[in-house]
């Protein structure tokens, strides 16, 4: 059992800060938030050119070190040897609460390892802006965080988000959207619940809501743009256990009825009966299965 006292640690010992910033809107910096930045010995940070900005804006000069996902390793020894040496580090992204889909974890576990003070400090952070906004269920919710990029990995992940109950949060860039929605629609149904935040505390802050197939049909015929979070309402609560088919794609599902000896159509039809969703929904991803071919 290790216990941290954060605010009465050993003479001359370094300290962490883990330092939320602004999603956006610069003003949403808290003075707190101000003041570590100000203080600190060393500011780790994604991009040295998008921290610049922000320390710029409220003329804070302290020095600034990268601390990315290709230099993590190499340059994580080094921040530790510097908490070992009683410097103090405040450790940012390029927006939002550290390590929230960004780097800094391997930082934190090292100096939690050692007993170095590990300080957070509260600020904006996207996916629950975009939750308290959203207008759907927040009494309880999951975040993904970015899902896989490859498709079979892509439908794989959210197959096993099919049966939760709670709102799921997701991030994506806008050049991804697309193929998420497609994979939402043919996994979760086109009539799912769905919101798009995107451009969160900027001037084009946006929410797109609607069902997984409306939104499909707007990234469709638009060119999403700024950063997304991604909400979709929770759905079934039959245990996956009940359902054998539950890890199979609905192409999948079909083509084990076609394999027993139903036509494509009949096949279909029963898949749309076991999955409750439109047969015209299954049919679509059926054939348009077979155009990709």
């Amino acid at each position: 059992m290790q216990r941290q006292r954060s605010f009465n640690s050993r003479e001359g010992a370094g300290c962490l800060y883990l330092v939320a910033t602004p999603i956006g809107n610069l003003e949403d910096i808290t003075l707190r938030a101000l003041h570590i930045l100000k203080e600190a010995d060393i500011i780790a940070c994604e991009d040295t050119r998008v921290t610049s900005k922000l320390l710029n804006h409220f003329e804070i000069t302290t020095h600034l070190i990268s601390y990315h996902e290709h230099n993590k390793e190499k340059r994580g020894i080094e921040l530790l040897e510097k908490l070992r040496q009683g410097e103090t580090i405040a450790l940012v992204s390029d927006a939002g609460l550290p390590l929230v889909s960004d780097p800094g974890f391997e930082l934190v576990e090292l100096a939690g390892e050692e007993g170095i003070p590990i300080i957070p400090l509260p600020g904006a952070n996207a996916a629950l802006t975009a939750l308290i906004a959203s207008g759907l269920p927040n009494s309880s919710f999951t975040f993904q965080g970015f899902l896989p990029r490859q498709k079979q990995q892509l439908e794989k992940a959210l197959q096993q988000l099919v049966f939760r109950e709670e709102t799921i949060i997701l991030y994506e860039a806008p050049h991804r959207l697309k193929k998420l929605l497609e994979a939402v629609v043919e996994i979760l149904g086109s009539e799912r619940p769905m919101v798009l935040a995107r451009e969160l505390t900027k001037l084009h802050e946006e929410f797109l809501r609607g069902t997984a197939g409306e939104l499909l049909e707007w990234a469709s015929l638009e060119q999403p743009r700024g950063e997304f979070v991604v909400l979709i309402q929770g759905g079934a609560t039959e245990s996956p256990t009940d359902l054998w088919w539950s890890h199979l794609t609905i192409i999948e599902h079909i083509e084990h009825y076609m394999a027993q000896g139903l036509s494509s159509k009949e096949a279909i039809k029963q898949v749309a009966v076991e999955r409750k969703i439109p047969k015209r929904e299954v049919y679509t991803v059926y054939h348009r299965e077979d155009q990709d071919m």
